[in-house]
């Protein structure tokens, strides 16, 4: 069975053992408990035998017992209704016992006739029943008091741990609202013991407002100092945004995106707007970069079609017949090669590699004529050296002879053989 306490929460009670006694009514037989006498005093039957009630001048004797009747069933019917609402949850327990102890008090000095017997058993029945509803009551608000205050005492508890602990400030914020709208939900905690809880829970938030403001204060600092530094680094970009020194110039910009990167967040408003800032100032510098690049390469590209040529024609050169002038054409050729100007060292490896093979090519033919050179030369050398031998000895045999004149003759021959011998030698040493 249930009730309800006075802030609609359904309370359980308990059940009074055994059905209500039958009472029954003293209107369908007036007469079975009580009469009124000649002199118009009314008697109501009790076991202990008949009972003065009241007196009765205003009619018949009969009307008389009816009318006292009439007023033990208007008890009777109190009664009843005190049980039928006491059974079905929506009576007080508390009141129903005082208006039983009032009907009983009632009948200590009756003034009704009827089933006095029965309605005093009837009114001990709900006295017990209405006892033991209060007893339940009270076991069931206990049960409940002790529920809500361990829910608060979770709430709190839990509340403590966000306010000391969270950093997750937003949900956290949003657990404490939550808690909050709960706890005015919950009733039924003693005051004493819900003051100091509302006290604990009411520091865990302002524990939580405190940190949560030092943080955001922290963060507000932090996104000052960013702006800032990232406000010099903006400046700096923009002094570099029409820089020619394009590899130094390269270089700051990565150290200025990697400082950026980690100097962190302004606010979103003015990150935004500086890095707009930023962005366009490195733009400007690697489009300028892109375009002289873009030129410059062509510009190469039109130095390699050049020196391809150049190599080409160096290629066709043809040492064979006459050295010094394939080394002529090879000189010329390496002139108009660096007039041509420098292109990327890695583009013009190959071209340099052919130019040198043809280099050493004339080199080896050169060296392979200067072999053969040598070799007339000391075979003329021997042939000088053989002719001043001979002359020599006609000169000899001509004075043995005494044929002056021959002998001059033949000595002048000598000495001319020998000076172009000596002229032969030299040019051999010399080489």
């Amino acid at each position: 069975m249930t009730e309800h306490n006075h802030t609609g929460q359904r309370l359980e009670i308990g059940t009074p053992s055994g059905p209500p006694p039958s009472v029954s009514r003293a209107c369908r037989d007036p007469q079975r408990w009580g009469r009124v006498a000649p002199d118009g005093t009314v008697y109501a039957h009790t076991a202990e035998g008949e009972r003065v009630v009241g007196s009765w001048q205003a009619g018949t004797a009969e009307e008389g017992l009816a009318h006292f009747a009439r007023r033990f069933d208007d008890l009777l019917t109190e009664a009843e209704l005190l049980q039928t609402r006491l059974n079905s949850g929506v009576g007080d327990p508390k009141q129903t016992l005082s208006r039983v102890r009032t009907l009983r008090e009632e009948l200590a000095e009756p003034t009704v006739v009827g089933d006095l017997a029965g309605l005093t058993a009837l009114l001990d029945h709900l006295q017990r029943h209405a006892q033991e509803s209060l007893a339940g009551a009270k076991a069931t608000r206990e049960q409940a008091r002790t529920r809500a205050t361990a829910r608060k005492e979770a709430l709190v508890e839990e509340a403590e741990q966000i306010g000391a602990e969270s950093t997750q400030w937003k949900a956290g914020g949003d657990r404490l609202r939550t808690i909050l709208d709960e706890w005015k939900t919950i009733r039924g905690v003693d005051r004493k013991t819900d003051e100091a809880l509302w006290r604990r829970f009411s520091k865990a938030r302002d524990t939580f407002a405190r940190r949560r403001g030092a943080h955001f204060a922290e963060l507000d600092r932090q996104r000052a100092g960013a702006r800032n530094r990232k406000e010099e680094l903006v400046i700096e970009a923009e002094k570099l945004a029409d820089s020619t020194d394009w590899a130094a110039t390269s270089g700051r910009f990565r150290s200025l995106m990697a400082e950026w990167k980690s100097t962190g967040r302004a606010s979103k408003e003015a990150d935004d707007a500086l890095w707009q800032r930023f962005r366009a100032a490195q733009e400007r510098f690697f489009s300028r970069r892109s375009a002289t690049f873009a030129a410059r390469d062509s510009q190469w590209e039109q130095k390699m079609m050049r020196k391809e040529e150049l190599v080409a024609a160096a290629e066709r050169i043809d040492p064979a017949g006459d050295v010094e002038a394939a080394r002529s054409q090879l000189r010329g050729i390496q002139q108009r090669w660096e007039s041509v100007g420098k292109v990327p060292r890695e583009r013009v490896r190959e071209l340099e590699n052919r130019l040198r093979a043809v280099e050493e090519r004339i080199r080896s033919a050169a060296n392979t004529q200067g072999r053969q050179a040598e070799g007339e030369s000391h075979a003329r050398v021997a042939q000088f050296r053989e002719r001043v031998r001979q002359y020599e000895a006609r000169a000899a045999k001509a004075r043995a002879a005494g044929d002056d004149r021959r002998a001059t003759t033949a000595q002048a021959q000598a000495d001319q053989w020998r000076e172009w011998l000596a002229a032969a030698e030299q040019a051999l040493t010399s080489r």
